[in-house]
């Protein structure tokens, strides 16, 4: 598959479906692009359509069929406009560290396949602005989903939740300063009865009875 260079060829993969909620349109859609000019298009669609799906049914479609809709905050990033967004300080890193990571169409360093997005869950943000703690979430996430990464932000409590062929198993967040919650290789610190009692009260795991 090539590069899409026109309307049409960027209408077209846009509309690749990723999974049985998410088509590869959802996750284009950059601040960035939109402001400084830059176009959001992978060099690589097939990868990136491969590590998109991957995301999608391993992680993001659950969090669906628990939590009902999600919003995704961002999602793909072409390598030259996250370039760009780390130079100039809009909330990227360094293109080397994200590949595999935001910049869908780029193997990590390791040489694995991975996708990264940033979502925030509407039922848990309602909470959270009342006082919930994020780590509930986190280690609900830990106990439910295959993930490799895991970075929370203080607005809305969004986090980065990253695919990886290789997961790293790492939780990290900066509210109320840099928190790490497990870090790769550790095991958890808290006994999985403990972590359970957290999130007692969250909807049964994809329990949403949702049409097919």
């Amino acid at each position: 598959m090539r590069k899409p260079a026109s309307m049409r060829g960027l209408e077209a993969f846009g509309r690749a479906r990723l999974s049985k909620y998410f088509f590869m349109r959802d996750f284009l859609y950059s601040e960035i692009g939109a402001v400084h000019g830059f176009s959001n298009i992978p060099d690589d669609p097939e990868l990136a359509i491969a590590a998109g799906r991957a995301l999608c049914t391993q992680l993001l479609d659950p969090l669906q069929e628990t939590f009902g809709a999600i919003s995704v905050r961002s999602g793909f990033r072409a390598a030259d406009l996250n370039r760009f967004g780390n130079e100039n300080a809009l909330n990227c890193a360094r293109n080397d560290v994200d590949f595999g990571g935001h910049i869908w169409d780029r193997k990590d360093p390791r040489g694995a396949m991975g996708a990264c997005a940033c979502i925030v869950i509407p039922w848990f943000a309602d909470r959270y602005e009342k006082g919930r703690d994020w780590h509930d979430l986190a280690w609900w996430l830990h106990d439910h989903l295959p993930y490799s990464e895991i970075r929370f932000f203080p607005k809305l409590a969004a986090f980065n939740l990253t695919f990886s062929e290789v997961p790293k198993r790492d939780i990290r967040g900066w509210i109320g300063g840099n928190s790490v919650v497990l870090r790769a290789g550790d095991a958890p610190s808290e006994e999985q009865a403990v972590r359970a009692a957290r999130y007692f009260d969250f909807p049964k795991f994809r329990g949403l009875d949702l049409p097919h």
